[in-house]
């Protein structure tokens, strides 16, 4: 059976590349507004509070696990932030690669590693926007332990610490992504899988992406009606089922387009266009540039 989210996450190639152990204690804020980095964040000791611009500020408690795969600003904090929203305290660098926050004696109040991972595909933002816009895990025993591996590796001064650490955390990112009991308030694809109907249209969708799906036959997948399937795809999945498909096609026409497997007429078959003009007028559209441009200047790099 087709796994979409393995799909996807294959296509993604996830990696997380920096990564830092951060302390805080007393009243203490930072906020960061980056240019759609994927963010993550690992409680690994007390709790935080963690405010993603477009969502309410959740409570961050040792074990959880946050990923924001697009992040273009947020603010981590105390459980009681500064009263004033322009507030910010500057880390101060300790001697054991942490970062302490606030009150710079005694023991602190939470312990977290946060940092910043990166989708190796060139097709990132296209395949980020069937995920969540945030992610936020607690109450799942792998990913605790996951966190709790993390939180070992990073204070300890092993060999291969760094390689160790790299593979553990893309591990942590693989399994926040599938985890996706706690994903409910953010609509995306972990959501529509979380749906017994709607995932059963998305995997027949990944299944057979060269079928000429309407909504009317997704509809009788998810054994539901066309009008009760179309909205309950929109708000679980943030787009409608047409809008994905053609999202998920493009992904794979340009996945095949830049490993040069086939002319622009095989991929066009492949990913369920009747005619390479066709394709051709649609992937133009989508993505900014002909399918014979795209092909030739990313198998130049």
């Amino acid at each position: 059976m087709i796994d979409p989210l393995a799909e996807v996450v294959t296509l993604l190639q996830p990696e997380a590349r920096f990564s830092k152990l951060v302390i805080g204690a007393g009243c203490w804020r930072v906020r960061r507004s980056e240019a759609g980095q994927p963010f993550y964040c690992a409680i690994l000791e007390g709790s935080s509070r963690l405010a993603v611009d477009g969502h309410e500020p959740i409570t961050l408690q040792a074990g959880d696990f946050v990923l924001v795969p697009a992040a273009y600003g947020f603010a981590m904090s105390s459980l009681e932030p500064p009263e004033s929203e322009d507030f910010e305290t500057s880390p101060v660098a300790l001697p054991h690669g942490e970062f302490r926050h606030g009150i710079q004696t005694g023991p602190p109040d939470v312990r977290l590693l946060v940092g910043y991972c990166v989708f190796d595909s060139p097709d990132a933002a296209l395949l980020v926007s069937l995920l969540p816009q945030l992610v936020h895990i607690r109450g799942e025993r792998r990913l605790a332990t996951l966190v709790q591996l993390v939180g070992d590796e990073s204070c300890e001064q092993r060999p291969a610490r760094d390689v160790i650490l790299a593979r553990l955390l893309e591990v942590l990112l693989i399994e926040a992504l599938r985890s996706t009991a706690e994903t409910a308030a953010s609509p995306g694809l972990l959501r529509g899988l979380a749906d017994g109907r709607l995932a059963v249209a998305l995997r027949r969708m990944h299944e057979s992406p060269t079928r000429p799906w309407t909504v009317v036959q997704l509809a009788r997948e998810a054994a539901l009606s066309r009008s009760a399937f179309f909205e309950r795809f929109r708000r679980a999945v943030g787009v409608a089922p047409m809008e994905y498909l053609l999202a998920w096609r493009m992904a794979l026409a340009k996945d095949l387009l830049r490993r040069s497997e086939g002319g622009v007429g095989e991929v066009a078959e492949r990913v369920g266009y009747s005619s390479a003009s066709t394709f051709s007028v649609a992937f133009t559209r989508h993505v900014g540039v002909p399918p014979t441009r795209y092909m030739r200047e990313r198998t130049a790099l």
